[in-house]
């Protein structure tokens, strides 16, 4: 006779708790993830954190409402040549930002400034679009 088997659909994820995760020891999350984006009555402040990257290796680019940020740094051959390794990890940092400006600015004024390997990004909105006061009228006053 065939014996009943019964499987416990919600029993069947607790197998993976048990198997160890590549992740458990050698992954440190990063706190320079993402973008800060705010905006004030006047401008549009941008804020990307770069550490450890030289202000020569940063690429800053707007076109078409769209803000490029390219941030990148590695060892050079000159540098590598100069010192003999014992112990080596590579270590290549690059950060990539990409992001649509929530409203227009002016191209022509915008200005870029690094301090602390944080990228401040300032962009003036233009007074196109800003909010403008639209008066009403009466039809009524308008006829006569």
């Amino acid at each position: 006779m065939a014996r009943k088997i019964t499987i416990d659909p919600y029993r069947i994820p607790r197998i993976f708790s048990l198997i160890p995760s590549i992740w458990d020891e050698d992954y440190e999350p990063t706190m320079y993830e993402g973008l800060d984006i705010y905006e004030t009555n006047d401008e549009i402040v941008i804020k990307a954190p770069v550490p450890g990257i030289p202000e020569e290796n940063v690429d800053i680019s707007f076109e078409n409402g769209i803000l490029r940020i390219h941030a990148r740094s590695e060892e050079t051959e000159e540098e590598k040549k100069k010192k003999k390794a014992v112990h080596k990890q590579q270590m290549i940092r690059h950060f990539d930002y990409t992001t649509t400006l929530p409203r227009m600015v002016d191209p022509d004024k915008i200005t870029a400034e690094v301090e602390g390997g944080i990228i401040t990004i300032t962009a003036p909105i233009s007074e196109a679009a800003k909010p403008k006061k639209i008066s009403l009228r009466s039809m009524k006053t308008k006829q006569k």
